[in-house]
């Protein structure tokens, strides 16, 4: 099973939390973060990326 990430980056506030809890699959560009893959097997960190938002900015779907 495939996993698209949706991050809406003009609502990201730029705080790095999801880089902190998930490091393998998110980094900060200037001052904002990004995710290195947007389709992923593996929900688990990035599930606790998007959890860890305060701005609920990042969303998990899963891929037909």
């Amino acid at each position: 099973m495939v996993y698209r990430i949706i991050h809406e980056v003009d609502e990201c506030i730029g705080c790095g939390s999801c880089a902190a809890v998930c490091p393998e699959n998110w980094v900060m560009h200037g001052d904002k973060s990004a995710p290195r893959n947007k389709k992923v097997k593996r929900v688990s960190c990035n599930q606790d990326a998007a959890d860890a938002c305060p701005v609920q900015c990042i969303r998990i779907e899963e891929m037909e």
